[in-house]
């Protein structure tokens, strides 16, 4: 079984070089919900991953990669795996 909170194994190789964000370096840890992580120190990790993807060149790519793939876990993009089911839940209704 892989390593969730590894980013770069969600991502397929062919996307290496150009979404290459801080995501993949020192800040990582803060993007994967740990296990039996309570919902308060998982909303504060939260909020710290979207403080790296803000500033990050690569957001945007990023997002639409978590979104086009669905993937159900981590901070993608600056979206939680919840601001990413509601917007692709209002896509599909609209």
């Amino acid at each position: 079984m892989s390593d969730i909170s590894r980013t770069d194994e969600l991502l397929p190789q062919r996307h290496a070089g150009p979404l290459d964000g801080p995501c993949r370096t020192a800040a990582r840890d803060v993007f994967a919900r740990r296990a039996h992580e309570h919902a308060a120190a998982a909303r504060e990790r939260e909020e710290a991953a979207k403080a790296v993807c803000r500033g990050c060149p690569v957001r945007v790519p990023c997002r639409r990669h978590a979104l086009a793939g669905r993937v159900p876990h981590g901070v993608r993009g600056g979206l939680t795996p919840a601001e990413r089911r509601s917007l692709l839940m209002d896509a599909g209704s609209g």
